[in-house]
């Protein structure tokens, strides 16, 4: 993350996202799979490192090989055709994206740090100062509901910002400049799919 500033001179949070060419490994039609959409495959990697089976799909689009995919609902998808590359160029600044990543995880946490909970009094002789308290009634229902909210795992869960906006696109390098934070940590794998 950065910032920048806009004429007014005021302080824009912004990150800056490195995006790759993905190339188009699949199509899939109404026909054969009742739904339009595409899976573009990006990441390359050595084709040594990739199963026997992913190397058969990966022959029907072309020679290189890459270890991640992803899936996205297109209107037509026979406006497409394998092995094609969709890059930066289907972005332009002040479109809104969508953004989907894996957040930052930060193993187990109380009920104060995961669900935003108030504590309990911290003087007059009170030892529940970051306990859970009652989770439940009594003998009826004589259990606790599925969905109750409790210390766990926080965080490391795939979390989605629905209006992130480019704005500054960097063909050269091929950087997109979105405003606000996204999820996940640097080095992070990012899908950006454009708002309908």
């Amino acid at each position: 993350m950065t910032h920048i500033f806009d004429e007014e001179g005021t302080s824009i949070p912004v990150t800056l996202v490195k995006t790759e060419n993905c190339q188009i490994s699949q199509l899939k039609s109404i026909e054969t799979d009742g739904y339009n959409a595409i899976q573009l495959a990006d990441n390359k990697t050595d084709s040594a490192r990739i199963t026997k089976p992913m190397r058969g799909h990966l022959a029907k689009s072309g020679d290189e090989s890459f270890k991640s995919f992803g899936e996205f609902r297109v209107p037509d998808s026979s406006t497409y055709k394998l092995g094609d590359t969709i890059g930066i160029e289907i972005f332009s600044p002040g479109q809104k994206v969508k953004v989907t990543g894996k957040s930052i995880g930060k193993g187990f946490a109380g009920n104060q740090k995961r669900h935003n909970f108030r504590r309990g009094p911290m003087t007059h002789g009170s030892k529940n100062h970051r306990l859970p308290g009652s989770i439940g009634a009594g003998s009826t229902p004589g259990r606790v509901y599925p969905g109750k909210k409790m210390a766990g795992q926080l965080g490391n869960a795939q979390t989605t910002i629905q209006t992130s906006e480019i704005l500054h696109i960097s063909s050269a390098d091929q950087i997109l400049v979105l405003k606000g934070s996204i999820p996940g940590k640097k080095n992070n794998e990012l899908r950006i799919s454009v708002k309908n």
